[in-house]
């Protein structure tokens, strides 16, 4: 009942937005002919009408029951719909203040012996902040709806790392990064295989996967699992768990199930091969040297995230090596605990953000409003002697598309 009364809010909102939209929409098209305006305004209420009985129907559908792509994309739309309104809406709340503006002045300095109408209605809307609202708003949906291309295609990040205290056999040494796979929301088998061929034809000597396999079931990998089991490498390949692996935002029949699920999970990262560490580390040697690969549960600094992860449990042992790789999967953990308590931690790898699969990357440039909420997001960051990197993520959740911040494939090589 508690998410039926919010979706009657949400339905409420996204009513009178339409409402206030289309009264732009009326002041845009006076100039056009009665059959273009009929048409114009047809579908814009089609495509509302729509938009909330789909809202409307949500608490009474079973979301198992309807093909995971129907459901993904028409979600996408409904709420890319919502955002394109609500930006437009926001050039409109200036006009109509610039209007109310204009009205009060021309109450208090208008001649009372002239009789003249002042109303709000009275002073026309800027055709520029009509049109801009308009622009912009059908620009971000437009820009939503050409991300779901985007979803597939996988970027290789390249980039080489210089650490002094580096042992001298792993000079050289590739390592892929991957993160965020979120099995559950593929649609896709053969875009994600060739995903993963992409991976293999980098030639890594480890591969590190840092966390979110599926999105909250441990069946969702039995789709993919046969082709996740293709990822190998000559030191193996090494995982940890994420926010999502722990399913905890799911209503189980019991914590019996939740904890099994769990379970699941772990056997899922065995059958294919990878090393799952649970706060623990291990050693990896090449050449006659030796370093220290820690990896934990997630551990967040912020509130909504759970702190599973112990690097109490974790770290002892491997301080006696020179050169320390962890993976955390919430880079929050980076500032929160590792800058403070470990600072002879040499690479931190992470994902969790995905970049929120919308922003904007140019050389010299990066945006994303996701950086309003994690002060490291995407790429490298860097700290006395201490360095973090966070992969843009393999795979999506909610929006099944990329903006500006496309699918990651990262390659580490320390020089």
């Amino acid at each position: 009942m508690r998410n039926s009364g919010f979706i009657w809010i949400i339905i409420a909102i996204l009513l009178l937005l339409d409402i206030y939209v289309y009264q732009v929409l009326k002041v845009v098209t006076l100039t056009n002919a009665q059959r273009t305006r009929v048409l114009v305004f047809g579908f814009y209420w089609l495509v509302s009408a729509l938009a909330v009985m789909f809202l409307i129907a949500m608490p009474y559908l079973k979301p198992d029951s309807l093909p995971k792509t129907l459901r993904t994309y028409v979600f996408a739309i409904v709420v890319g719909l919502f955002f394109a309104k609500l930006l437009a809406s926001t050039f409109f709340i200036v006009d109509d203040v610039r209007r109310g503006m204009m009205w009060t002045l021309g109450k208090l300095f208008s001649n009372p012996s002239v009789k003249v109408s002042q109303t709000a209605d009275g002073i026309t809307r800027s055709a520029f902040l009509s049109w801009m609202g308009l622009a912009v708003g059908g620009g971000l949906f437009s820009t939503l709806l050409y991300g779901f291309t985007n979803k597939y295609n996988y970027t290789v990040r390249k980039i080489k790392l210089g650490y002094q205290n580096l042992p001298a056999g792993f000079k050289g040494l590739k390592i892929v990064h991957i993160s965020d796979i979120h099995s559950g929301s593929f649609t896709d088998e053969m875009a994600v295989q060739k995903g993963i061929e992409k991976i293999m034809q980098q030639a890594p000597d480890i591969i590190l996967f840092t966390g979110d396999l599926v999105n909250d079931r441990a069946t969702e990998m039995d789709m993919f699992q046969h082709h996740f089991s293709k990822l190998h490498a000559p030191m193996g390949v090494y995982s940890t768990l994420g926010n999502h692996d722990y399913g905890d935002y799911v209503q189980w029949d019991s914590e019996e199930i939740k904890k099994q699920n769990l379970e699941n999970l772990k056997k899922v990262h065995a059958d294919m091969g990878w090393r799952l560490l649970m706060n623990e580390h291990v050693v990896l040697e090449k050449s006659g040297h030796e370093i220290a690969l820690v990896g934990i549960e997630n551990w967040s600094a912020k509130g909504n995230f759970p702190k599973y992860g112990k690097m109490a449990e974790a770290y002892p042992g491997a301080e006696k090596y020179a050169f320390k790789i962890l993976m955390s999967h919430d880079p929050s953990h980076w500032e929160a605990e590792v800058q403070e308590k470990y600072k002879d931690i040499d690479l931190m790898l992470s994902g969790h953000t995905h970049g929120m699969q919308f922003g904007v990357e140019i050389p010299g440039f990066k945006w994303s409003p996701v950086q309003y909420m994690y002060k490291q997001w995407a790429g490298l960051y860097e700290k006395d002697n201490q360095k973090l990197y966070v992969n843009r993520g393999f795979g999506f959740i909610g929006y099944p598309g990329r903006v500006g911040i496309l699918p990651e494939i990262t390659v580490i090589e320390l020089v």
